[in-house]
């Protein structure tokens, strides 16, 4: 029988600022997106709250067959949501709590006013609000950033990141730091997120190529090299394409896997310079 030693040094990293704030588990219920469309029809309207933030405002939803098409009440409620992006309309991905008859519902919006408005609120369009099991307008599948913030509302990232296959791992790691998510990034790393290096630089990524290895060639490996080819956007920079491995590890068989993000990001600080 073979043991692994960890250096206790390294366990104490894996392990540290665990602490971190859980969202809100146990008060928030993570509904399917059926059961959305029906608790909050077309024209009905309900209270957004942000989770970072804290802050609300009260919308409309008034189209959306695949996700909820929604528009800010007032002006008032416009001027909060443009708050919570810090003044500037962005499709970044937000983890939201929607409050509407009694329940609270964890789902996830983005901030860019676009297609049709019809309200009064100095809203130039509408925007979307996607609950677990909605998709997207161009895709069949849910959007991955959308889940992880609904996740994330509903306290269960801890859950996700638990049970997350290596390459289900690593797109959630670059889906974080696309959102430039801090929380996201803490669950799917081994190391505490660099917050200067993540927001400070990498304003935007895209994975181009990701080619995975059958489940059986990855057996009881605690270590795993996963080739990836990425477009990246570096803030003060422009484009720049990555290519290059994601290294990954977990401390038996059967624990999680956490990616290696302190050797991703000072890969990514070379082509920077």
């Amino acid at each position: 029988m073979k043991f692994v030693v960890i250096p206790m040094a390294l366990l104490l990293l894996f392990t540290a600022d665990a602490s971190v704030i859980q969202g809100e588990k146990n008060t928030v219920e993570m509904i399917s997106w059926e059961q959305a469309d029906k608790l909050i029809p077309r024209y009905s309207k309900f209270t957004v709250q942000d989770l970072e933030t804290g802050k609300k405002f009260h919308v409309q939803r008034r189209a959306g067959s695949r996700h909820a098409d929604v528009q800010p009440l007032t002006t008032k409620d416009t001027k909060i949501m443009k708050h919570i992006y810090n003044g500037k309309w962005s499709w970044k991905r937000r983890g939201i709590i929607v409050i509407v008859k009694g329940k609270m519902i964890a789902a996830s919006m983005h901030g860019m006013p676009h297609g049709a408005g019809a309200l009064n609120n100095n809203f130039p369009g509408h925007f979307c609000i996607h609950f677990y099991g909605s998709k997207t307008h161009r895709t069949s599948s849910m959007d991955l950033s959308h889940k992880l913030m609904i996740f994330k509302a509903a306290g269960e990232l801890d859950n996700y990141f638990e049970s997350a296959g290596p390459y289900e791992l690593v797109d959630a790691y670059f889906a974080g730091l696309k959102q430039q998510d801090l929380k996201i990034i803490h669950y799917a790393a081994l190391q505490k997120p660099d917050r200067e290096k993540i927001i400070n630089q990498i304003e935007n990524v895209t994975v181009l190529r990701m080619p995975a290895l059958p489940a059986e060639n990855i057996g009881d490996a605690l270590t795993l090299s996963v080739p990836v080819e990425l477009a990246l956007q570096l803030k003060g920079i422009g484009p720049e394409k990555y290519i290059g491995t994601i290294t990954i590890v977990r401390f038996s068989p059967w624990g999680p896997w956490k990616v290696d993000s302190k050797q991703f990001l000072e890969e990514v600080e070379v082509l920077a310079r």
